[in-house]
């Protein structure tokens, strides 16, 4: 093991759970594929890294629905979303998670967190190691294609820039993810194409799940391994 690897207050991993899912029509991590939720397909891959995982609900209600549905032996803790950081909270963004998860992990002394969407089922354990050496020295490692768009929801953060940086998009009402790096931050941007697919041949993991046609493409994706 990397030395890395066992500081496990230097990272947390955050996934984000508490997203709409309005597209799809449920709740997207605990959808059966392959005999279990996809979160835990995500699970059983993050948990060799050594690192604690968080889940990041909007709900208690979400909570109690994940203990009830998945092996939470992985699972160093739940953080729920604040209701009340916004106005309208009907207008949910991946913004009040990322608040409540810097605010959590900020209070716990963690120093960094690796942020990842609950519908990315097939990450891999190279990408994910990579992605979290490559962060010594940033406050921010991110992925990014050859047209300059980038992976914030598969990135990691300073915890205490990111907390600050999200709270400032909420008082300018900046609720996009692309306001979210700020250009004061050492970032490490990762190319995908050249760094990343070199060890992800197919890019897997930045498969996501959006609709029940993307459950199509995954068995197809799964049933071809060649």
């Amino acid at each position: 093991m990397s030395s890395i690897r066992n500081k496990t207050k230097y990272l947390a991993v955050s996934i984000l759970i508490g997203g709409r899912s309005t597209r799809f029509g449920s709740d997207k991590g605990l959808f059966e594929y392959l005999g279990k939720p996809l979160i835990s397909h995500q699970l059983d891959t993050l948990s060799n890294l050594n690192h604690d995982i968080f889940l990041v609900a909007n709900s208690k209600e979400q909570v109690q629905n994940y203990i009830d549905r998945i092996d939470i032996k992985y699972i160093t803790g739940f953080i729920i979303d604040e209701n009340n950081v916004l106005p309208d909270f009907k207008s949910h963004t991946p913004m009040i998670g990322l608040y409540s998860a810097s605010k959590e992990l900020k209070n716990l002394a963690y120093e960094k967190t690796l942020v990842i969407a609950c519908d990315t089922p097939l990450i891999k354990y190279d990408v994910l190691e990579l992605l979290i050496k490559q962060s010594i020295g940033y406050d921010c490692c991110i992925p990014q294609w050859n047209n300059n768009f980038v992976e914030p929801l598969f990135a990691t953060y300073s915890i205490k820039k990111l907390l600050r940086k999200v709270k400032e998009n909420f008082k300018e009402n900046n609720l996009k993810l692309s306001n979210l790096l700020d250009k004061s931050w050492k970032i490490n941007y990762l190319s995908i194409e050249n760094v990343i697919k070199p060890i992800d041949k197919k890019l897997l993991t930045f498969f996501n799940i959006n609709t029940s046609k993307d459950i199509e493409k995954l068995i197809n994706i799964q049933g071809d391994k060649t």
